[in-house]
């Protein structure tokens, strides 16, 4: 299992990425929630208000979940990383990659 983590500018964006990825099946379910974000962007350090979405997928999975953000991100250079899970619930495991198939 992997997370793979992004951000995004609105919770609407976040939300419809998510769903995107759920009806392609390429993950098995996903989290978003508001953050707070301090970065450098063109020179400026900048604070906003962003959303966070962890979507959780297969190792299998994981390119094609990267290659599709990629596409659908609005952002100009996103922020699109994974998460290595090392111990899972093996009923959760089995669930996750049933939901994937």
């Amino acid at each position: 299992m992997v997370i793979v983590y992004s951000t995004f500018p609105s919770e609407e964006k976040a939300l419809e990425i998510g769903r995107k990825l759920l009806e392609k099946k390429l993950i098995a379910c996903f989290n978003a929630f508001e953050i707070r974000s301090g970065y450098w962007w063109k020179g400026e350090i900048v604070e906003d208000r962003e959303w966070a979405a962890l979507f959780k997928t297969t190792e299998e999975n994981e390119k094609k979940v990267y290659e599709e953000l990629k596409k659908l991100h609005p952002y100009e250079v996103p922020a699109i990383f994974t998460l290595k899970v090392e111990n899972v619930l093996p009923e959760y495991l089995n669930w996750l990659t049933e939901s994937v198939r």
